[in-house]
């Protein structure tokens, strides 16, 4: 039996991000072989993993993936137990590349999502391992993923990991996506979606049950209105289209610029970059909606 040495144990843990005692417990077990050993410790993982699998999740953070020419990506929610973790930047860059898994291999829902190859292991497999390192239950809550054949799509996470949005836009020529004054204005975009909650990026694409829910309440506005019953459908009309404003994004005012709306922002930037780029769709995560 080879002698378990102080700079084995660092460099077992080096390896793996374990604790230091686990780590020197798993070299003793493999008798100082360290391949054996990441074994070892992989096997402790997965019983810790089992075990903390009923510890609740209520903190955790909002990923987001976008291929590079723009065509296909993803946003992910992963819940663990703190706020700490939350915010732990190998916690975030897990939660990403589970986003990348998602866009990249397509998976019909999370327990398929389970299955997929990441990082030449299971992400079931990747997931409990995690666990392991980090100390903490973590869950992969939901997710969901655009491709696009026309235009591309752009990501934005609000810096507390809370919120994200995923924005689709089309267009016509495939540079567009690599345009830095379409990169600011999507930016800028995608950033509007998280701070305002459009209830949708057109008004066709606003839920029919949304826009006859409003309705409802105008009518009932109109009739304790006062006014003669003749007049209710131009006071709904109104107010809908005061509602439209307010809850499409397109129809909204720019957040940097009041005096333009988003729609309006978006036919200035196709001028200025010679292409017909429309808003056209969006994604929006709130952590634990």
């Amino acid at each position: 039996m080879a002698k378990v040495t102080a700079a084995m144990v660092k460099q077992l843990r080096e390896m793996t991000d374990s604790p230091m005692m686990e780590c020197k417990k798993a070299l003793v077990e493999a008798e100082g072989d360290i391949e054996k050993a990441v074994d070892v410790l992989r096997t402790m993982g997965l019983a810790k993993a089992v075990k903390r699998a009923g510890r609740d999740t209520n903190e955790g953070t909002i990923a987001a993936y976008v291929s590079e020419d723009g065509k296909k990506g993803a946003l992910l929610e992963l819940t663990c137990e703190t706020d700490f973790v939350g915010s732990n930047a190998k916690f975030q860059g897990f939660a990403a590349e589970l986003a990348k898994v998602v866009a990249e291999l397509a998976p019909a829902d999370v327990d398929a999502l389970f299955e997929c190859e990441m990082n030449g292991n299971t992400v079931d497999a990747e997931l409990k391992e995690m666990i392991h390192v980090i100390g903490e239950n973590m869950k992969i809550q939901r997710f969901e993923r655009v491709e696009v054949e026309q235009g591309g799509l752009v990501s934005y996470i609000h810096h507390n990991g809370k919120l994200g949005a995923l924005v689709q836009f089309s267009f016509n020529n495939a540079d567009t996506i690599n345009n830095d004054e379409f990169k600011s204005f999507a930016h800028d975009v995608a950033m509007q979606v998280v701070a305002s909650a459009p209830a949708g990026a057109t008004r066709d694409s606003v839920p029919a049950d949304v826009v006859e829910h409003e309705k409802e309440i105008y009518r009932a506005q109109a009739a304790e209105s006062g006014r003669p019953e003749k007049f209710w459908d131009n006071i709904v009309n109104g107010r809908l289209k005061k509602f439209y404003e307010e809850s499409v994004l397109t129809e909204q005012d720019f957040i940097k610029d009041p005096d333009i709306t988003v729609g309006q922002l978006a036919k200035k930037v196709s001028e200025s970059v010679g292409d017909d780029i429309e808003v056209v769709d969006f994604v929006r995560f709130q952590f634990g909606e």
